[in-house]
């Protein structure tokens, strides 16, 4: 079978096993299993597959259709033209989370001092690394309460050359850093334990996904504390769902001078920016 049969197999396989980018999903796996780049599957449509190659490409094809996130099965993922390793320790990045960093990135370009930046519940480290790496004048500190995740994160640093000016440590919420930061981003689980997800979103780690209040609890922590640890003028980006804004909103609107609310590139409310 060449490239293209096989691609369009699968693609239509995966449709019909609930795949919302089936044929993304096909190309990315195939590109993957052959070593070469998505475009260089259309430069080289009549390439007929081994049976090696069919074999592992199968694999991972039936194992997306039972609905393995594409990132864990390929090991990496694409975030602000960045390339992150992804396993499942770590929440895949999401395009969704890509507004908070944009809005971290413009607001250290406005300052244009030096910034101290706190990445809180970081994951594989790609709002750290994307914000460090965008924003020369920023150093962030990145804390993480799973160590699997802070390994994760530590092999994404040193893979962007970023070890001067990401620093890592283990801690729950703002607990595991010290001192105070201009700017305080923050990714952490915000999902209802009851929410009925995709089951390639339910097969990532349920303590990065799911918090307690309806998804509110963390987020609402994280700003009953921040204030303390914000220099002056300094400010709070959360991402969140548009279920939990009011639950949170209330505590912004308590404990900071000001908030407001940025949408993501789907319209949603996806990231709530306070300010002290």
């Amino acid at each position: 079978m060449t490239i293209v049969e096989v691609l369009k197999l699968s693609a239509d396989y995966l449709q019909k096993h609930g795949s919302d980018s089936a044929r993304l999903d096909a190309e990315i796996l195939l590109a993957d299993v052959l070593g070469l780049r998505r475009l260089d599957l259309y430069l080289r449509f009549d390439r007929k597959l081994q049976e090696d190659e069919l074999a592992a490409y199968r694999s991972l094809v039936a194992r997306r259709a039972k609905g393995e996130p594409v990132a864990y099965l390929v090991g990496h993922r694409e975030f602000m033209g960045l390339d992150f390793e992804v396993t499942p320790d770590v929440l895949v990045p999401n395009p969704d989370t890509e507004v908070l960093v944009q809005r971290a990135v413009a607001i250290a370009r406005e300052v244009g001092a030096p910034l101290r930046v706190a990445d809180v519940g970081t994951g594989s480290g790609c709002i750290a690394i994307s914000i460090a790496h965008y924003a020369q004048n920023t150093a962030v500190w990145a804390s993480d309460i799973s160590p699997q995740a802070l390994a994760v994160a530590a092999r994404n640093v040193a893979q962007h050359g970023l070890a001067g000016r990401v620093h890592l440590e283990p801690g729950d919420l703002m607990r595991g850093l010290s001192g105070e930061f201009d700017l305080v981003c923050a990714n952490l689980p915000y999902v209802a334990a009851n929410a009925n997800l995709p089951a390639e979103v339910s097969a990532q780690p349920s303590r990065a996904l799911f918090a307690g209040d309806g998804g509110a609890a963390l987020v609402r922590e994280l700003l009953a504390e921040a204030p303390a640890r914000l220099k002056p003028g300094g400010r709070v980006l959360v991402e969140l769902d548009p279920s939990i804004l009011t639950a949170v909103a209330d505590v912004a609107g308590h404990g900071f001078a000001g908030h407001r609310v940025h949408r993501d590139a789907g319209g949603r409310e996806r990231v709530l920016e306070a300010w002290s």
